[in-house]
């Protein structure tokens, strides 16, 4: 698959990375990266995933905007707080609807936003995979970020609409509040029981 991934921080470059060692085509870009050039690569891709600062997704160049519509956008990001231990919005819309709002046309879904950038190198714990679940109101576009994840070693899940991203973004404020407020360090994550 041709995938690009906006935003080449610690979330963006682990996807980068780990996506292309399972054999697809990567290009990533960054805010430095000329506007015509991010959106010709979103236009070339299959799958854009947005691994930016929340706040930067409503800066986005119209033409990067234009050239992901119709295309899967993955969003990674969190409505974070500047001191990242709270969120910005919540009950009653979430980042991912946000950012479906930002670019019309575009297949959102929500992923990746509930683990750590550091769990990202492998997907699991000791052994364990980690909970991963993908929202996205688009179930063709659902279907393909669940076997991207699950190729990566996540136990990922179809989690429902968009809207649940209601819930996952509070899910990954839980993590950070037991990773650095409460001393737990960052390999945490969850995992899911079945029975």
């Amino acid at each position: 698959m041709q995938i690009n991934v906006l935003g080449t921080g610690n979330v963006g470059s682990v996807l980068a990375r780990r996506l292309a060692d399972l054999g697809h085509t990567v290009t990533t870009a960054n805010t430095s990266t000329p506007a015509g050039e991010s959106a010709r690569q979103a236009a070339e891709a299959e799958l854009t995933v947005l691994a930016v600062p929340f706040g930067a997704v409503a800066e986005l160049p119209a033409e990067l905007r234009a050239a992901l519509a119709d295309r899967i956008v993955v969003d990674a990001t969190n409505p974070l707080a500047a001191d990242y231990l709270s969120l910005t919005v919540g009950h009653t819309t979430s980042g991912g609807e946000q950012v479906a709002a930002a670019l019309p046309g575009a297949r959102v879904v929500k992923a990746f936003n509930t683990a750590m950038a550091v769990t990202m190198e492998t997907g699991t714990l000791s052994g364990t995979p980690l909970l991963l679940p993908v929202a996205g109101d688009d179930r063709d576009a659902v279907a393909t970020v669940v076997a991207l994840a699950a190729a990566l070693g996540f136990d990922a899940l179809d989690a429902g609409p968009l809207t649940n991203a209601r819930y996952l973004e509070p899910a990954v404020e839980l993590l950070i509040q037991l990773a650095y407020a409460q001393g737990h360090g960052p390999r945490i994550g969850f995992t899911l029981a079945r029975g």
